[in-house]
């Protein structure tokens, strides 16, 4: 059996403080840029509607269930504004738009040092062809400034007084995860953190390939510390549900209570699911 030898939370002490110092050198090495954006506010919930807090018509594949950070058909990463058909997720109503100030992670600025990452990683470690072909895909597009604030009342607060009111964004906050949570772990942490002999290895769909390859290592390169980035990374196509989505927010396919209710042992599950790995093509979980 896989076992964990730490289970852990980003609501941990150590995130928070890991979290924040990693920010704050970002923001005073001039990696972080101030921008006025538009975004959509809800008058009936009066919230703006960050990422999952609102489903419209993707502007690329026009999937209309797509949320407001990505679009789970087409994997595109979205700006909520571009959504077409918007919709609050929470009353359903439609959104209006306003402006507000968040602050961006600079991309463009970093992008050097992150080709020189990407160039030194693929070369001593291994990644998987469609890790490959996004992340060269991401870097032929153009980089952008990425938004890594929001307006939200829970998450990792903002540790500026002119951004108390605003906390990180998730994609930004949670891979700052892995460290914190080796921190809770062990007060050793940065003998794996900071340990230029460490291999960091990744698995993962390939909706995430992104946010591990070009933005989680772009903020770590831009704290000038000495923080490890990903060595190897092993990303799958899709694993599907009886011919659809997998989707936890809506309840459709298999989890760890549906699978301890069947008579069905655990070595059946592993062995169904690792011959049936996504390995260069999406695959079906079919009960049949």
């Amino acid at each position: 059996n896989i076992s964990f030898d730490h289970f852990g939370r980003t609501t941990n002490p150590h995130h928070k403080q890991i979290a924040q110092d990693i920010f704050l050198k970002l923001y005073n090495n001039k990696f972080l840029v101030e921008d006025s954006v538009e975004q959509f506010f809800c008058e009936k919930c009066q919230i703006f509607l960050a990422d999952r807090y609102i489903e419209g018509e993707c502007p690329f594949c026009l999937y209309n269930e797509a949320r407001g950070d990505q679009c789970d058909k087409c994997g595109k990463l979205i700006n909520s504004i571009e959504l077409k058909n918007p919709k609050c997720k929470i009353c359903q109503m439609d959104p209006i738009i306003r402006r507000t100030q968040h602050l961006f992670l600079d991309l463009p600025k970093i992008e050097p040092k992150l080709k020189e990452f990407i160039a030194h990683s693929q070369l001593i470690g291994k990644w998987t062809h469609n890790a490959i072909s996004i992340t060269k895909g991401w870097i032929n597009d153009g980089l952008k400034p990425r938004c890594i604030t929001r307006d939200l009342k829970w998450g990792t607060p903002v540790p500026l007084d002119k951004y108390k009111d605003k906390v990180l964004y998730v994609w930004f906050d949670a891979p700052i995860g892995y460290i914190s949570i080796t921190a809770d772990y062990t007060d050793h942490w940065k003998q794996w953190w900071k340990n230029s002999s460490v291999r960091l290895v990744n698995f993962m769909a390939k909706d995430n390939v992104p946010f591990h390859t070009v933005i989680f290592p772009s903020t770590l390169l831009a704290t000038n510390d000495d923080y490890i980035c990903i060595t190897d990374i092993s990303s799958t196509e899709y694993l599907n549900y009886e011919k659809g989505k997998f989707s936890k927010s809506r309840g459709i396919g298999i989890f760890g209570n549906d699978a301890m209710d069947t008579i069905i042992k655990p070595d059946i599950f592993r062995l169904y699911l690792l011959s049936n790995r996504p390995e260069t093509q999406d695959s079906d979980f079919m009960w049949n």
